[in-house]
């Protein structure tokens, strides 16, 4: 017996669009403050992901600089 295919990935991104897209009058006060946590921590966490690219990119740079 064949199994199903796994269901198709979701584009990279597309989960902080659904975010954007959520009805936030569903939310209590609570809630809502949770959810401004989490995303203030997403935040700090793309950030320092940046700054470690953009060091390696640097690196990179002056390592082939003519």
């Amino acid at each position: 017996m064949l199994e199903d295919p796994p269901p198709p990935r979701r584009a990279r991104g597309q989960a902080l669009i659904d975010a954007m897209r959520e009805d936030l009058d569903l939310y209590a006060v609570d809630e809502l403050q949770e959810r401004i946590e989490l995303l203030q921590a997403e935040a700090v966490r793309t950030q320092a992901q940046l700054e470690r690219k953009q060091a390696g990119r640097a690196a990179a740079d002056a390592l082939f600089k003519r």
